[in-house]
């Protein structure tokens, strides 16, 4: 007799007490997967695969890990029934798993190519994973059992590829049912499920801008100032979300939405109003392939292309143009959490741009796209986005064409043209690169649009036995350099282009790239000490600043701030501004402020490197911003909790404090992330979507602390004052209220040592040493992990104020 597969299962519960179901035999051939948040005995995530009519199960006790460097422990338990897949709720207490559940991740898998799920029994299974959290290439490898261990304990890694991340991210940011949206508290309590989807597009859908356009260099531009992306070799398209649905334009306004249905399809789930700017390809061989992608639009179906988005310009009403763009690519990231996998997050480096270059070069991409990290966004071309391509290749006109001498409606090649000064002018042939189907398209084209005479005036020898053309269709041409005479030769055709006009097409010449990137406002007293004992002068700090600029301020520009200014170093009279005195030149900017008692102030902010060098140039030391922008200072985009120990606590209190404060705002539905302040404590920073203003912000952040004092008055107080903290932690939530500030991510601190506040993850909290853990001196390796994958997704999240 055939062993029951879900025999185990049965046996172990009484489904007159738990409502989980009944075991059941199923179709086999399914491939659903899931994963079950489950606050049991310890608290895992059960992985199911659907396999042989059953789920496959294991325990990953610390839940799975986007860091192929992690191995997670996974232990194989019994076989479920496939109606498990759905089971979200809780256990009761004294039953086998009592606890409860929550349906944490769903979706489909698959074995890679060449594998099979027979493998799973050699102890062994490659797959990929199409979840609403998990994604990409994972492994599943059985242990040797070790002395008299019963249990199967297997490990569970993610493989390196781009959907590869943070250790933590993934647990650390899913708190919510991907089923009901609810938290594992309300869950337990029973509440209503709410809809967990993501919020639909809703208000106007912004309207189509001209977009920003790269200078064309001869190399890389140097320094960590640049952020450098893959260079799609696509077409460019502004995605629009709102009320009428996704609108997709082209770099000229065109409305190509009905063209690219499936790129549509994937952004009516995205969060609107939002415009967002990328490039959409098709894929061939595994790289973005031009002349597939016109294959693609002349199907008609729209079918297997990807939008790589890399730039937003509005979202939720904010115009976010003259915010940096690193600030808007990180806003970028926090919006495709989860999208369709047809639009996809363009990830970028921060310098080591060569290097870049050079391996796009070497795997057969078109280049590179360099972006100064602290620039605004404008709608034309600039020398702030740049261009360094791996071979020459741009658009030109087609003038006209040379016959074949073989019989049939093919030709021999194509006169090209750009636009000068003057008008067209020749500027070569191309005949190669053709397919047999490109050939009869062109021709129908071409013929369609004949002339008697050429648009531009073309060398006798070359316009020999031409036939001429109306100077309408545009190709776009790879080729290995101009000539003296301006002519292209090494040429090969690529494919038409429809989203740009003849008129527009110009002689693209790359230019000397400039020297790297330096600071307009000058540094004087560089020799100055200003960290006595420490041997660190006004210099190195200004050199600090100017090179962690890039990652700073997407926490700092448009935010109105405070500066600590120390004149002559730390060690001297050091003081807090907030208001413009005029002092600090045309870099550092105001915003007026209404006072409590009536009166308008002017708050300082910047928005660039130059604005952050002014103030180091006036002797500042720490930047302090507020919870909320500029752009709507009543309302708080972020809260700060501040861990404040008593002089006789050891941080490994703090530390654990820190880490019970996010499993109470987990609770509630809050993602949060641990800042290292460089002074005493931890700053636990919960990210917002700016909805609610300040008086809600204040009182659910005062009401949070005190139940927690209260919970547990021996560890924490919510008391100012200092009779109150003995032998406790301070939980300081005075921050979260209009007019206050807190230190930002990778500022440097007026303390011995230089320490700087430094973002880090929960994991890596475990093991870190203390507050000022990294210093000034520590740059390299600060830009180093801002950009890397330990901290991908720190301080972003799209969230909101919880009910408690």
């Amino acid at each position: 007799m055939a062993r029951d597969p879900l025999g185990r299962y049965n046996a172990r519960r009484d489904f007159a007490k738990t409502a989980e179901p009944a075991g059941k035999p199923a179709r086999a051939g399914g491939h659903r997967f899931v994963v079950q948040k489950h606050d049991a005995t310890r608290l895992h995530w059960d992985f199911r695969l659907e396999m042989d009519g059953v789920l496959k199960s294991w325990a990953v006790t610390r839940g799975p890990s986007l860091d192929p460097a992690e191995k997670r422990l996974a232990v194989r338990t019994e076989d479920h029934p496939l109606a498990y897949a759905d089971f979200e709720g809780t256990i009761p207490e004294g039953e086998y798993g009592g606890g409860t559940v929550m349906l944490w991740d769903d979706g489909t898998w698959a074995p890679v190519d060449g594998k099979s799920g027979k493998d799973l029994a050699k102890g062994h299974l490659h797959f990929t994973l199409d979840g609403q959290r998990m994604k990409g290439e994972w492994l599943l490898i059985r242990l040797k059992p070790r002395g008299r261990e019963k249990a199967e304990n297997w490990l569970l890694r993610k493989l390196d590829d781009r959907f590869a991340g943070a250790t933590d991210a993934l647990v650390e940011t899913g708190l919510t049912s991907v089923k009901t949206g609810r938290t594992m508290q309300e869950i337990d309590e029973g509440a209503k499920p709410s809809s967990p989807a993501k919020k639909k597009a809703g208000g106007r859908n912004p309207k189509f801008r001209k977009p920003q356009l790269a200078t064309l260099v001869d190399s890389v531009p140097a320094g960590n100032q640049w952020l450098h992306e893959v260079k799609y070799d696509g077409y460019r398209a502004l995605l629009s979300l709102g009320d009428k649905g996704p609108r997709i334009y082209t770099r000229t306004g065109l409305d190509w939405t009905d063209r690219f249905p499936g790129i549509a399809e994937a952004a009516a789930s995205l969060p609107g109003p939002a415009l967002i700017d990328g490039e959409i390809v098709a894929f061939k061989g595994g790289r973005p392939d031009f002349s597939t992608l016109q294959e693609v639009l002349s199907r008609g179906d729209g079918e297997g292309l990807t939008m790589f988005a890399f730039d937003l310009l509005e979202a939720d009403g904010e115009d976010l143009a003259k915010r940096p763009q690193l600030a808007r690519k990180e806003r970028l990231r926090a919006l495709l959490e989860g999208a369709d996998p047809r639009i996809r997050f363009s990830e970028h480096v921060l310098g080591s741009g060569e290097k870049l270059f050079e391996a796009m070069c070497r795997e057969g991409y078109e280049g590179v796209a360099s972006k100064r990290a602290d620039a605004p966004y404008r709608g034309a071309r600039t020398k702030a986005w740049r261009k360094t391509k791996c071979l020459r290749r741009q658009e030109f006109v087609i003038l006209g064409w040379l016959p074949s001498s073989a019989r049939g409606r093919g030709f021999r090649s194509l006169l090209l043209g750009t636009n000068g000064p003057d008008g067209l002018a020749y500027a070569g042939k191309v005949g190669t690169g053709f397919g047999m189907a490109a050939l009869r398209d062109l021709r129908e084209r071409l013929d369609r649009i004949a002339v008697q005479d050429p648009a531009a005036e073309v060398p006798r020898a070359e316009g020999r036995g031409a036939h001429w053309v109306k100077p309408e269709l545009v190709a776009e041409i790879a080729f290995g350099e101009f000539t003296a005479d301006n002519v292209v030769r090494h040429a090969s055709f690529l494919g038409l282009r429809e989203d740009k006009p003849a008129w527009q097409v110009v002689a693209e010449k790359p230019v000397a790239a400039p020297a790297p990137l330096e600071s307009r406002v000058a540094i004087s007293s560089r020799e100055r000490v200003i960290f006595p004992g420490d041997g660190l002068t006004k210099g190195d700090l200004a050199d600090y600043y100017l090179a962690v600029a890039p990652i700073l301020l997407p926490w700092l520009a448009g935010r109105p701030v405070s500066l600590v200014r120390c004149p002559q170093g730390r060690g001297r009279a050091c003081f807090f501004q907030k208001h413009d005195a005029g002092s600090f030149g045309e870099h550092v900017h105001h915003v007026d402020v209404r006072e409590k008692d009536g009166s308008i102030e002017p708050y300082l902010h910047v928005d660039d490197a130059d604005g952050i060098m002014a103030c180091v140039q006036m002797g500042t030391i720490e930047f302090h911003g507020w919870g909320s922008l500029v752009a709507d200072i009543e309302k708080p985009d972020r809260l700060v909790f501040d861990l404040d120990p008593d002089e006789g606590l050891d941080w490994a209190d703090v530390r654990k404090a820190a880490a019970d404060l996010k499993e109470r705002l987990a609770e509630l539905g809050l993602t949060s992330w641990p800042m290292l302040s460089g002074g005493k404590g931890v700053h636990v920073v919960v990210p917002l979507a700016p909805k609610a203003e300040w008086p809600e912000a204040k009182s659910f952040c005062e009401r949070f602390a005190r139940a927690l004092a209260e919970a547990e008055p021996d560890r924490f107080t919510a008391n100012l004052k200092k009779v109150h903290r003995k032998g406790r932690i301070f939980i300081d939530y005075l921050r979260n209220q209009r007019g206050s500030t807190a230190v930002l991510p990778y500022v440097v601190r007026a303390r011995e040592g230089a320490p700087v506040a430094a973002p880090v993850g929960w994991s890596e909290l475990r093991d870190i040493d203390g507050p000022g853990h990294f210093t000034l001196r520590d740059r390299a390796a600060l830009i180093e992990r801002a950009t890397g994958r330990a901290l991908a997704g720190w301080g972003l999240a799209d969230q909101t104020l919880p009910e408690i």
